[in-house]
């Protein structure tokens, strides 16, 4: 990448997000900050709880998010954050207008297999039916990546960071939204 962006890591619980997330900072030099850590005390109970989160409840937390992604305008960074819908990811770009989106996205039997063998997770997996049900891919005119989450987090971040890469060099095309990298 040229100039120092920031990185919002998405796509529905268990692809990845809070694994890759980190590596793809550490490979791009910035900073990350876990999306998870910006949900109020409230929302975390309700998904433990295995009640999905209204829009009502998601602003906040959303505002929280974009509000450090401001912050690290034109320094860089990578934030993950589920964006399901394209009105979620508005919200961010509302505050932060650069931000590019790397969306992991599988299979769901193996994203159900990853989410049933973590450990110490307030989202449990009867609640990823709503996720995939929720989840509104990368339009065209979105800056972004959706990235396959098949094979082992170095392979995923190495693919993550190509397509950064990648859509870094591409000046002709308006959007930079890739399939599956």
């Amino acid at each position: 990448m040229n100039t120092p962006q920031v990185v919002v890591v998405m796509g529905v619980a268990g692809t990845g997000k809070t694994t890759i997330g980190p590596l793809l900072a550490a490979r791009l030099g910035v900073p990350y900050a876990e999306g998870d850590d910006f949900h109020p005390q409230a929302n975390i109970a309700r998904m433990s709880a295995g009640i999905p989160l209204t829009d009502e409840d998601r602003w906040p937390w959303l505002d929280a998010i974009g509000g450090w992604a401001h912050e690290r305008a034109g320094l860089g960074g990578v934030v993950s954050c589920s964006a399901l819908k394209r009105s979620y990811r508005d919200r961010l770009r509302a505050s932060a207008p650069g931000l590019v989106f790397v969306h992991l996205a599988g299979d769901r039997a193996l994203i159900e297999d990853r989410m049933s063998h973590r450990q110490g997770h307030f989202m449990p997996t009867a609640l990823l039916d709503s996720q995939f049900a929720t989840l509104q891919p990368l339009q065209a005119d979105e800056a972004g990546v959706t990235v396959d989450v098949a094979g082992d987090p170095e392979d995923i971040t190495a693919r993550a960071a190509a397509a950064l890469d990648a859509l870094g060099r591409t000046s002709s095309s308006p959007t930079g939204s890739s399939p599956l990298a």
